[in-house]
């Protein structure tokens, strides 16, 4: 069974219709990538995937149970996380911390015991940050664990906002446009730690990309998406030599 099942998944917006009949299968353990022009609704998609976005129809099936009508904190604790377009870190909070905020779907204590550090407090946030420096050993970035996350080199803020999606331990992590902004060196390093947490912490991966090259490296599938609409599926090598695919990137 598919870890991730979306049927007929659709939005209005007054007289808009931003999605329709979207639908797409993906394994668990799988690298898959969902492209297309500016404004084919890949976003739209995520906002309905993590509840941003109440589709007007359809079904997305996570593991076998609906999410559909969840907000945004119950599909993120039922296993869905996801890093956005435009960068959302907590800028005057260190490195560490906002690696800690997301691990707050594991590790909890009462307000009484966070208020006179109680022996609960004490050991949870030990806990905490042997996990949170754990995740931020993978992206190379526990050294930079106390400096603030507004003083971080582009490239490495976009890697914290994987970290901190990684930290609520997903079953399914959306990458919207991870390489956005970045150099090709930092891009290619991108694309061996997409590889890498993909292993390392067993989870599917589905990313929004514009990067060609990034996505033909490690997608195993891509579905494309073109004015709101299904345009192919397949293996990269297919899709990205079909003549409507290139035909819609290219406006001709």
């Amino acid at each position: 069974m598919a870890l991730l099942e979306v049927k007929n998944l659709g939005i209005s917006f007054g007289g808009l219709r931003a999605v329709d009949d979207f639908n797409i299968s993906i394994e668990k353990g799988c690298l898959y990538g969902l492209i297309g022009p500016n404004g084919a609704g890949k976003t739209t998609v995520f906002n309905m995937l993590t509840g941003v976005y109440l589709p007007t129809d359809g079904s997305i099936i996570l593991d076998g149970n609906n999410v559909v009508g969840k907000n945004p904190a119950q599909i993120c604790q039922s296993g869905i996380a996801r890093t956005f377009q435009n960068i959302r870190l907590f800028g005057k909070m260190s490195v560490l911390d906002n690696v800690k905020v997301a691990l707050h779907n594991e590790y909890s204590y009462s307000l009484g015991s966070g208020i006179l550090h109680l022996n609960k407090y004490k050991k949870t946030e030990t806990a905490m940050n042997e996990r949170a420096l754990e995740i931020l050993k993978v992206f190379d970035m526990n050294e930079q664990a106390h400096i603030l996350s507004s003083n971080l080199p582009y490239g490495k803020q976009r890697k914290l906002e994987i970290a901190r999606a990684l930290a609520t331990n997903p079953k399914l992590l959306l990458l919207d446009e991870p390489a956005a902004g970045m150099n090709p060196n930092e891009t290619a390093e991108l694309m061996d730690t997409i590889s890498l947490i993909r292993d390392k912490f067993d989870i599917t991966i589905l990313l929004i990309e514009h990067d060609m090259k990034l996505v033909s490296g490690i997608c195993e599938q891509l579905t494309v998406l073109n004015f709101g609409m299904v345009l192919t599926t397949g293996t990269p090598e297919a899709v990205l030599n079909d003549p409507e695919v290139v035909t819609a990137y290219l406006g001709e």
